[in-house]
């Protein structure tokens, strides 16, 4: 195999290799043979389809798939050859006017020296669901499923508040005619808290008008930091009806039989799922601040942190859409703002790679099966999710990397020195 290798910076490389073209006719030759015996083609007996026809049908796909396949196994080689470990996923391009010459530009993961992680100091928190949690759980679900019935009395906190109001800032009127309308739970913070706690006292049909100082970064630039007159009307109140905990409600979760303990039950496990998922991306958060503080002097490579800066960059943008937001035009360097948070993701990444590497750590098809499981089981036809994954190549490699991620976190925990902490259920699973 021909292949030299260039340096283009500390951490970048290129490297130019060629594919054995005898090999490439040979494996495109096996192929075709292996189709022509099994192929069934209209007007051909099994078996006899002529080679021509075989090739005119399926050579350029078999030609493609060799291609993609032996370019793989060179580049690997190649890598093997010259002892280099890359970070990312390198970029491969055809070499001049050759078909068969390539260049790969890569990127190669940074010499940590000495890993040890015993030096680590870790913080490992603690918790379990307790009953008092399950019932609060039980009412979170009463109030989810709350509704309202409207009441002549004035408003108090907790009641459902349909109202119109209209501001006045010095000589603008907010809106120019009318008044915009809305609901709001009082003492739910939905509104600015000063007009929310007007709302108290006012019955169906009354109104008041409150002097309401907005403070300067007030999101409507027309009342910032200025004091208003704020009209506001109820035009109806209604206070919340809550379920009871009897047969019916509990159905509707799913429990068959309607029995107040299965219910219970099934929110303790819902409760210790959520709770394992927390306590792990407490530990993942703790790992990586001691492993960043640790290694920050290292040089990371400059390509793969632009990668992670771009991605994490679209996933805000997706996500400001997804909430029904316009995140307006993105201007070309928006990325550079996630530098910094992109580096140490990267620095985590590349360190918890590399202490799998220096500790033949494997992952646990055991601790795989069980992660697969646990996340079916919050669907409603867990045997299908599991065998979407086993299905799906992309979505089972996502499953990997994070069981395996959580495997080599939890080999540093426990190697490192660790302190317990406890805390609630509800201080556990906040962010």
């Amino acid at each position: 195999m021909q292949a030299s290798i260039e340096s283009t910076g500390n951490l970048e490389r290129r490297l130019t290799f060629s594919l054995p073209e005898e090999r490439l006719q040979s494996h495109i030759d096996g192929r075709l043979g292996e189709i022509a015996r099994t192929v069934r083609i209209k007007g051909f007996r099994p078996g006899k389809v002529p080679a021509k026809v075989v090739e005119q049908r399926f050579g350029p796909q078999v030609r493609a798939e060799a291609m993609d396949g032996l370019l793989r196994e060179t580049f690997d080689a190649a890598l093997r050859e010259h002892e280099l470990r890359i970070a990312g996923n390198p970029r491969i391009e055809k070499a001049g006017e050759g078909e068969f010459d390539f260049v790969a530009n890569i990127e190669l993961v940074p010499d940590f020296g000495d890993v040890d992680v015993t030096k680590l100091t870790v913080v490992r928190h603690t918790a379990e669901v307790t009953d008092a949690d399950i019932d609060q759980m039980i009412e979170n679900l009463r109030q989810q499923r709350r509704s309202w019935k409207a009441v002549e009395r004035a408003a108090r906190e907790g009641d459902l508040v349909a109202l119109e109001t209209w501001s006045q800032a010095g000589d603008e009127r907010l809106p120019a005619e009318g008044a915009e309308k809305g609901t709001v739970i009082v003492g739910q913070g939905m509104m600015f808290e000063q007009i929310e706690k007007g709302l108290v006292g006012l019955a169906k049909g009354e109104e008041k008008t409150l002097d309401v100082e907005f403070p300067a970064d007030w999101r409507v630039p027309a009342l910032a930091g200025k004091q208003v007159k704020v009209a506001v009307k109820a035009t109806e109140v209604s206070e919340p009806v809550v379920p009871d905990v009897d047969a019916a409600f509990i159905k509707s979760f799913g429990v068959k039989n309607g029995g107040l303990e299965q219910f219970r039950a099934d929110i303790r496990s819902n409760l210790e799922r959520e709770l394992k998922g927390a306590l792990m991306n407490r530990l993942r958060r703790e790992v990586g601040e001691q492993l960043i503080a640790a290694y920050a002097h290292v040089e990371l490579p400059p390509r793969l942190v632009e990668n992670e800066a771009r991605a994490m960059l679209a996933q805000q943008v997706d996500a400001i859409r997804r909430q029904g937001g316009n995140p307006g035009n993105v201007p070309a360097d928006a990325h550079e703002g996630f530098k910094d948070a992109a580096s140490k993701r990267v620095l985590v990444g590349l360190l918890v790679g590399e202490v799998a590497r220096r500790n033949e750590l494997r992952l646990d098809p055991k601790r795989l099966n069980e992660t697969m499981r646990l996340i079916a089981s919050t669907y409603e036809e867990p045997e299908q999710v599991i065998e979407m994954y086993r299905n799906d190549p992309q979505l089972m490699g996502g499953l990997q990397n994070r069981v395996m991620e959580e495997q080599v976190i939890d080999w540093i925990a426990e190697r490192a020195q660790h302190t317990a902490q406890s805390l609630s259920f509800q201080d556990a699973i906040r962010p």
